[in-house]
């Protein structure tokens, strides 16, 4: 079957772009696996064996998820790429905040390359205080509720700050290599790595849903899986085409404009950061709970309601699919300028048909992307709730592999990594017409 793999690896070019990032790749799964000195590993393996039946929700689960595992395990890349993706929320959140940032932002190349900058130097800072917490978090016994055991033997300063630069650093690594796929590869390089994070833990599910639930829900999961994984496709696929078009002007001698084109909205415009926004926020309660008296009626209300692996929670699920749906319609109102989009329009000569340039066109921009954020807001809550329905309805724990945050990325990424290994293709197609 010649398709757009096969076609690939026919390519010279295109063949050592793909072959470079299964090498880096592998490479990261291979850090996932090296230990960071000053852990009791035994230890830590039968505490870890503990905490996977409650580790599907909040930022705990979120992290693991991340980090495919190396954050349980304690390895040199516990962290994960999450340090680098808080980064980039954050100075992408800063843009409406500091308007140096928003300058930075339409000031080109130069600009963004200043804002790369300031990510690396963030996740910097939060690799080390994450580690920090981690390593604290680990030492008290907090980090693994239940498990008493010794976790860090040699407590000395010189062996935590050795902990924590290794940490640190891992989480560096990672960060070269998802700029070095990203400029040398095909594809988004840490999106790649948090794609190769998620599908590996892909078997583990699987086969724990067959050990503990048996063939009949094995099938079952299977088969919703199948329907979600095509539904979401459909979904993220899905947009809203505005159209627009272009007046001609003369521009010395020549006349140019006359074309015409639109403004696609996807339906999920927002992406996975809702859910990572809702997860984070959740976390909070649990967290605060940690400190209190654990025979209190209030602590125990927590434990009751918010923290998952105690069994389905009505108020947990609610809560979340609001918080996911207030944080769609907040990350997209800052991301989304439709003010900025008008005036850009109207200064090349464009204009929606129908639709008076300037002020009117922001507001029908505002109006259509309200509706269609609507519809998606919903569908982002009622995916992120299917781990927890697969744990009411089916008895399959929280690590229900179809569902949420793991879905969305490995769908998203797939399919724009698809698209482009389909356009260099086509660049190639067309070089070889030009000779």
């Amino acid at each position: 079957m010649d398709n757009a793999f096969v076609r690939a690896f026919r390519t010279p070019e295109l063949r050592n772009k793909l072959l470079f990032v299964l090498g880096m790749l592998a490479i990261y799964r291979f850090g996932v696996f090296v230990p960071t000195p000053g852990f009791d590993y035994t230890n830590i393996a039968a505490c870890t064996e503990q905490a996977l039946n409650g580790a599907g929700g909040g930022v705990l689960g979120m992290v693991n998820l991340f980090s495919g595992g190396a954050l349980l395990q304690m390895s040199v890349f516990a962290l994960g790429v999450m340090p680098y993706i808080t980064a980039s929320i954050i100075v992408q959140l800063l843009r409406v905040v500091i308007p140096k940032f928003e300058e930075l932002h339409k000031d080109g190349q130069a600009g963004q390359a200043t804002l790369t900058q300031y990510t690396r130097y963030m996740t910097i800072g939060l690799a080390v205080l994450q580690s920090t917490t981690v390593i604290t978090l680990v030492r008290s016994g907090a980090f693994f509720a239940g498990c008493n055991l010794p976790l860090v033997p040699n407590q000395s300063w010189w062996m935590l700050v050795l902990m924590i630069l290794t940490m640190t650093t891992g989480t560096l690594v990672i960060m070269w290599l998802g700029e070095l796929i990203t400029e040398k590869g095909v594809g988004n390089g840490m999106s790649l790595l948090i794609f190769t994070s998620i599908a590996a833990g892909f078997p583990a599910s699987f086969g724990q849903i067959l050990k503990l639930q048996g063939w009949m829900t094995f099938s079952i999961v299977m088969l919703i899986g199948m329907i979600i994984v095509i539904a979401v496709i459909y979904v993220e696929q899905s947009q809203r085409r505005i159209p627009v078009q272009y007046a001609k002007r003369q521009v010395g001698r020549r006349l140019v404009g006359g074309s015409s084109t639109y403004i696609p909205i996807k339906v999920n415009q927002a992406g996975v950061i809702p859910i990572i926004f809702a997860s984070s926020l959740l976390a909070l309660p649990q967290l605060i709970a940690s400190f209190g008296d654990q025979r209190s009626g209030w602590v125990q209300w927590i434990h009751a309601n918010f923290v998952l692996g105690q069994g389905f929670s009505w108020m947990y699920s609610l809560v979340y699919f609001a918080l996911i749906v207030f944080f769609a319609f907040f990350y997209v109102s800052i991301t989304f300028n439709a003010e900025e989009i008008a005036d850009n329009m109207k200064k090349y000569g464009g204009f929606v048909p129908g639709i008076r340039a300037g002020r009117p066109t922001a507001r029908y921009l505002e109006y259509v992307i309200n509706r269609v954020l609507s519809a998606g807001s919903l569908y982002l809550g009622i995916l992120a709730l299917v781990p927890l329905i697969a744990f009411a309805l089916l008895g399959a724990d929280q690590k229900f592999p179809f569902g949420g945050t793991s879905l969305l990325i490995i769908i998203g990424v797939g399919l724009d990594t698809l698209k482009q290994i389909s356009s260099k293709l086509q660049q190639h197609h067309y070089e070889g017409i030009l000779r």
